[in-house]
């Protein structure tokens, strides 16, 4: 087959610019040959390059003590104490699953899964934040099962159990849904794989299931906005197989004890192209590829088409020459491929060859390390005017709580995540729905807490406010556990970078995040940027989700008991009233308006560092966010089966959405010790109320806690169901 005369369409096809197609030919000092121009497409593009985020990426905290590995490899690494390491990620598979919401949103799962067991570690927990249109838009239902059944059918086939996430609805997201995947393992710190080849002359070794057609051009792709030609990108859009992820991970950990590894890595974006590159380039070796002997399931694939095929659960290793028996032996047993492919070279190239004739010869640094960086223009966002309070009316409080409840943004998510298996290795110490998720790390008396959180609507309005507030939720969320937050990773999802206002949100949020991020030790030591999350120019919010891992060292010192009759309901923190982009507002009076609450993150870790000193005097904890005061107290409430008596009535008071509190639940004698504790630490405190009875009250307004409790239950899955 012929391959295609190079043109300035088909350049354009590739998502190359102009000027970046002539700084190819500069570097090549020649045309590129088809296989050449796709392989600069798919290194030179946002997914793969980080073209228009590096910039700003660079100023992010990456380093802390506890951190074994930051950015820049397959997934972060961190130090959980005797001789262990939790590693963990958060990536996006927006674009593929808005095509294709089933394969898109189970390949994201399988990616993801790679991305950790890849350094050696067994995955021991999933999560995911998934972000849809409006509920009665046509396309959300289909994208809510299809992305749902995909999540739940790879993760549990696969066997790992789902410790948490979040799913929200906003008009901003009727073209664009987001699919942000994560996944954290286990495994010795001194016992962790990393990608960078060394050594010249070693065997370049392709491991895991066959290459086919599905998801070329993939990366290119989910680097390009939407359009009327959507249809037209499905075949770009991989396929996932569970089962042959399972036998991968298994006979991956099982070649990694033989000492046959000297690197190896995923084939995710990009496949095989991105994967030998990045090898090489981090180990300063060049890259020779024998394609003829790469195995294929379809027959007569171009060079073009095995370099950019994303097929799935797929490897690329540099092995040791000595153990290529007992290596290929390992992966005979499991049923899977084991093909040398290569080998490394010394000279800075990346030479393909098929069927002895020379399809692409490129300096392998240009590819990755040298590849276009951006600093965009970018136009700060003005913060929203503060809201009037005057301008709320008062609403009757358990009216207000009946709206949230009614809401599939605030209702519970149990017909999410009961499509997962949250209980598969039995290890889960909390399943999803309250809070952080827990995992016991097994054979020892430590447990890591898991959490994502962002608040959009926040970041619209005040992107570097809404960028703290997303790591300081996650802060709390961990804390109310009694867990020490570690670290975290961020998955920012923006829209078109080339546009001054979208690019000074992505620049505000990633401000926010690391004033963050530093403020309250928990470095970024992983991520992932999505841009170009538009259709037809309308944008999404700006998400920039994070992911933190906690740890609970000694079980006692956590916080994980239940709320019950007789409780106190005590307040921590300070209560303004802040109603602007407040989840009340746009439920109940259908108004988005408004700055974010604003983050002090002095106060956010005194108030944590506060609740974790004094977790022997607290039953059970949770941080107050989306729907302040009255939605907290509720779901509290209603895990348990008590009721639940707050003397205010106050709209602002109950529904207002500050910053650094947490209501906690504790017996009358506990309350006075934790009242004077916070009298000597200087942390605000207050009695608000009492947990009792079968109903919610606020102030004089009151409903049985069962009716409230039923459309808490039930509003998800009368949307969905």
């Amino acid at each position: 087959m012929q391959d295609p005369a190079i043109t300035p369409e088909l350049i354009e096809a590739h998502g190359l610019k102009a000027d970046e197609y002539q700084l190819i030919l500069d570097i090549i000092g020649r045309e590129p040959t088809f296989t050449e121009l796709g392989i600069f497409s798919a290194m030179w593009n946002e997914h793969c390059s980080y073209k228009s985020s590096k910039k700003w990426l660079r100023t992010l905290p990456t380093e802390g003590p506890q951190v074994i590995c930051g950015p820049g490899e397959n997934a972060g690494v961190v130090d959980i104490g005797d001789g262990q390491a939790v590693i963990f990620k958060m990536e996006s598979h927006n674009h593929p699953s808005y095509i294709e919401p089933y394969q898109g949103a189970a390949t994201g799962v399988g990616g993801i899964l790679r991305d950790v067991f890849t350094m050696g570690a067994r995955p021991i927990a999933s999560m995911n934040s998934l972000s849809f249109g409006e509920p009665d838009h046509p396309k959300t239902r289909q994208l809510v099962h299809g992305v749902v059944e995909g999540i739940g059918g790879y993760g549990n086939c696969f066997g790992v159990p789902c410790a948490g996430g979040e799913v929200r609805f906003d008009p901003a997201y009727n073209g664009n849904c987001l699919v942000n995947a994560f996944a954290a393992g286990l495994a010795d710190a001194d016992k962790i794989f990393y990608s960078a080849a060394s050594g010249v002359g070693m065997p370049v070794v392709y491991l895991g299931a066959k290459t086919g057609r599905d998801g070329v051009g993939g990366a290119t792709m989910a680097s390009a906005e939407f359009d009327e030609t959507i249809e037209e990108k499905r075949p770009t859009v991989q396929v996932g197989d569970p089962f042959t992820e399972k036998r991968l991970m298994e006979a991956t950990l099982e070649l990694m004890a033989t000492g046959a590894v000297i690197s190896i890595q995923d084939m995710g974006a990009a496949g095989l192209t991105c994967s030998a590159v990045e090898m090489g380039d981090k180990g300063n070796l060049g890259v020779r590829l024998n394609l003829e002997d790469v195995p294929c399931r379809e027959e007569n694939m171009t060079a073009y088409e095995m370099m950019l095929s994303e097929s799935q659960e797929r490897m690329l290793m540099v092995l040791r020459p000595e153990k290529e028996a007992e290596a290929k032996a390992v992966f005979d047993k499991w049923d899977l491929d084991f093909a040398i492919v290569g080998e490394t070279i010394p000279e800075d190239r990346f030479l393909i060859m098929h069927n002895n004739t020379v399809k692409a010869d490129l300096p392998l640094k240009a590819l990755s390390g040298n590849a276009p960086e951006y600093d965009r223009p970018w136009v700060e966002t003005v913060a929203a005017e503060p809201l009037d309070p005057a301008s709320v009316p008062g609403v009757d409080p358990v009216d207000g709580l009946r709206a949230l409840l009614a809401s599939p943004n605030y209702c519970a998510r149990q017909w999410v995540y009961e499509q997962y298996d949250t209980m598969v290795m039995a290890d889960t110490a909390r399943t999803p729905g309250q809070g952080a998720g827990l995992i016991r790390v097994h054979g020892t008396d430590k447990q890591l807490a898991f959490t994502s959180d962002v608040t959009p609507r926040y970041v619209k309005a005040n992107p570097v406010e809404g960028g703290k507030q997303a790591v300081a939720e996650a802060y709390r969320n961990l804390t109310a556990l009694g867990a020490v937050p570690l670290a975290t990773t961020d998955n920012m999802n923006f829209g078109n970078p080339k546009k001054p206002e979208i690019m000074g949100q992505f620049v505000g949020a990633i401000k926010g995040i690391g004033a963050a991020v530093s403020a309250l030790d928990m470095p970024i030591v992983s991520g992932n940027v999505s841009l170009y999350n538009e259709t037809d120019g309308q944008a999404i919010l700006p998400t920039p989700t994070i992911g933190a891992v906690g740890l609970i060292r000694d079980p006692e010192t956590a916080i994980t008991g239940e709320v019950r009759d007789g409780h106190m309901a005590i307040l921590i923190g300070d209560t303004a009233g802040h109603l602007g982009q407040s989840a009340l507002l746009a439920e109940v009076y259908n108004r988005v308006e408004g700055d974010a609450p604003p983050v002090d993150l002095e106060i956010e870790k005194r108030n944590g560092d506060f609740i974790r000193a004094n977790h022997a005097l607290i039953k059970a904890c949770t941080d107050l966010s989306d729907g302040g005061l009255a939605l907290a107290a509720f779901e509290m409430a209603e895990a348990a089966g008590v009721g639940v008596q707050l003397a205010s009535d106050d709209t602002a008071f109950l529904f207002g959405e500050d910053q650094a509190r947490y209501l906690v639940a504790c017996n009358f004698d506990q309350a006075e010790a934790l009242m004077i504790e916070a009298g000597r630490a200087g942390v605000p405190v207050q009695t608000v109320g009492r947990f009792t009875g079968d109903t919610v009250q606020f102030g004089t307004s009151e409903a049985t806690l069962s009716d409230l409790s039923h459309q808490f239950r039930t509003s998800f899955g009368a949307h969905f169901a």
